[in-house]
């Protein structure tokens, strides 16, 4: 059930992908919906001292900081005004913002975030991380070109056999009930060499849902997981993924990286990941 839903409102943005996508879920869910608006406290360089920052400095950055914040509400309630709905402002340091929001979200059945545009500096990769490796519950993710709110006409799940992949299914049961079609996506290195249908397993217990998904065995030699699912999501006109997330370690994923980075920095579908 989907019933109780965080949205993370960034500052300054003049449109909230995020919050729009929130709002259309919310409603198609009859579920409550919590924005969250971080004020950050004032950012002090760490090679000045605090004897040599004057103090209305310090005061304008906290003023802005507020406003920002507060604009963020507005909007808010402003996109909530039909839905079961509250905002509230977290004074908080910037370093701490991601465990903190993580922490929050455990409180929730699922937390929207929107996806970093490339090249701008934002927290929200960092809160994204969070969220899926610290608070336990799913997290879904809207590109920063989305417009439309909620479609379910057809939703890929991707599938490798692991624990990340199913607990990302466990936790999208909720959606995948309300798709017109849903599509269990594998990525392998070279095609079957036997009659066995890769993720019959799961398709059957998807079925005993109510869930009646198709499979589809996406073979790929030359270009990497991510690449694959998403080239395959535009052939197909998906408009839902579902995934498991960061199947390793923070660590390993930021050195090597993997489908979860690959995926987070050239989605083009809202994506629910769990981890």
């Amino acid at each position: 059930m989907l019933k109780d839903i965080v949205v993370n409102l960034p500052l300054g943005a003049s449109r909230d992908v995020a919050l729009d996508y929130s709002v259309s879920v919310a409603a198609a869910f009859d579920a409550h919906l919590t924005g969250i608006a971080f004020s950050y406290e004032p950012l002090m360089p760490m090679t000045v001292d605090m004897s040599g920052i004057p103090a209305d400095l310090l005061e304008r950055q906290r003023i802005e900081n507020q406003r920002a914040a507060a604009a963020a509400v507005t909007r808010f309630k402003d996109a909530t005004q039909r839905l079961s709905a509250e905002a509230r402002v977290v004074n908080v340091p910037v370093g701490s913002v991601a465990n903190l929001f993580a922490s929050l979200a455990r409180r929730f059945d699922l937390s929207v975030i929107a996806q970093p545009e490339p090249e701008k500096p934002t927290l929200d990769r960092l809160i994204i991380e969070s969220a899926l490796f610290d608070s336990g519950r799913p997290v879904l993710i809207v590109p920063y070109i989305q417009r439309a709110g909620l479609k379910l006409d057809h939703v890929l799940v991707g599938w490798d056999g692991s624990r990340t992949a199913a607990r990302a299914i466990g936790d999208a049961m909720p959606l995948l009930l309300r798709a017109k079609a849903v599509e269990i996506v594998m990525v392998a290195g070279e095609a079957a060499k036997s009659d066995e249908i890769p993720g019959a397993d799961i398709a059957h217990h998807l079925a005993r849902h109510g869930v009646k998904p198709e499979l589809h065995r996406l073979v790929s030699t030359e270009i990497d997981v991510a690449s694959t699912i998403l080239s395959h999501a535009a052939d197909a006109s998906a408009d839902f993924l579902v995934m498991g997330g960061y199947g390793h370690s923070r660590l390993r994923e930021f050195v090597l990286g993997g489908a979860t980075r690959g995926i987070l920095g050239a989605m083009t579908i809202p994506t629910l990941m769990s981890h």
